[in-house]
């Protein structure tokens, strides 16, 4: 089972900047990791939240839920949250970070990643096939 989480403002898929992170919804977005899961016999269940410590709380957890692996798209906390950071760290579940947009080709501030040094692997600019990647790895 994967954990898929994803954080601020991601409820805003698809009317959020689409030249940006595109015209798909987060609910659209969802149901494709459910599907590409599925594709690999794996179960996938999505989150979503605004609230940082709701993210924290959900990786705490997730090894007792029994998921077996996370792929976390922190959004803005990317570059801000060391709590984040430390409960990624914290577990021993493999996480990978997914950003839909390339955070490298943005704003200076969005090139640094806090949480990304704590997972796995990181994926980014690939819009939602960056989700399928994770999945397909977490999945192995």
């Amino acid at each position: 089972m994967v954990l898929i989480l994803n954080g601020p403002n991601l409820n805003l898929l698809g009317s959020r900047e689409p030249d940006i992170y595109g015209s798909a919804t987060l609910a659209q977005l969802e149901e494709a990791c459910r599907q590409w899961g599925s594709s690999l016999g794996v179960e996938i269940e999505c989150r979503q939240s605004n609230f940082e410590g709701q993210l924290i709380e959900w990786l705490h957890h997730a090894e007792e839920e029994g998921f077996h692996g996370i792929a976390i798209n922190p959004g803005g906390f990317s570059h801000t949250s060391v709590a984040l950071r430390d409960a990624i760290a914290g577990i021993r579940l493999p996480v990978v970070e997914v950003h839909l947009s390339n955070i490298y080709a943005r704003d200076d501030f969005r090139h640094s990643s806090l949480t990304a040094a704590a997972c796995v692997g990181a994926i980014c600019g690939l819009g939602a096939d960056g989700y399928q990647a994770a999945i397909r790895f977490l999945a192995g």
